[in-house]
């Protein structure tokens, strides 16, 4: 898929819509770990991961500075030093970079919040890194993130609830079904503000009487037999 298409499509989807399409397409779903928050509240960013390995020194950034792209930074979540300044924000942003992710902590907050770039981060410190370490062979061909590797062929997809990495190739299918989530789930929604409960639509009744006979039903199994959109 195209940027255009990525940011387009996505701008009317949340990350939540996302994950459930994930599930329901069986691709895994792959989170950043909860702390990383966009430093400015309400951001959103999607586009092709540029994963760059933090070593102690921002070179390994401008190595894969790529336009419509979202620099993923691994640092390990490292959280006594800071690897991303607004230095380097603005130099992604000029180079037409999507965003930045970081595993790790970002610095000059307030600065970052002027820039505008999408930046997503697991926090803030004042002090940069203190070292420079050997740079591994895969530095900037994969990114640890949390407990997951991102590559070049994944997507990168974060808004108020957090970050998601998808594969590029499955991406076409994940939005296809999300964005069926998301019109059930509006639906819904605009039900129960007009005095149909949730529990009439997903024929809750019918569930503890089917569950009675069927005590290995679980409430997942009946929304796919009625076609609900919740706890895919």
């Amino acid at each position: 898929m195209e940027q255009d298409e990525i940011e387009q499509r996505f701008a009317a989807l949340t990350t939540a819509h996302i994950a459930d399409g994930c599930v329901r397409t069986q691709v895994p779903v792959r989170c950043a770990p909860a702390e990383v928050r966009a430093v400015v509240p309400g951001t959103r960013v999607a586009g092709r991961a540029a994963p760059a390995r933090h070593v102690g020194s921002v070179d390994i950034f401008l190595e894969v500075i790529t336009p419509g792209a979202v620099l993923v930074v691994d640092n390990a979540g490292r959280v006594d030093e800071s690897c991303v300044g607004d230095l380097m924000v603005l130099e992604a942003q000029a180079g037409g970079m999507a965003g930045i992710v970081i595993w790790g902590l970002n610095r000059d907050t307030a600065e970052i919040q002027e820039i505008g770039l999408p930046v997503f981060s697991a926090g803030s410190l004042p002090t940069g890194p203190l070292r420079l370490d050997e740079r591994p062979t895969d530095a900037t061909t994969a990114a640890r993130f949390g407990e997951w590797t991102v590559t070049s062929s994944d997507v990168v997809l974060g808004d108020e609830d957090g970050v998601l990495f998808v594969p590029a190739d499955r991406l076409p299918d994940v939005l296809s079904v999300a964005e069926t989530i998301r019109d059930t789930e509006r639906r819904q929604a605009d039900l129960i503000r007009s005095g149909t409960s949730l529990r009439s639509q997903v024929r809750f009744g019918t569930y503890l009487t089917a569950r009675a006979s069927e005590p290995t039903l679980t409430f997942r199994e009946h929304l796919r037999r009625v076609g609900g959109a919740i706890e895919v």
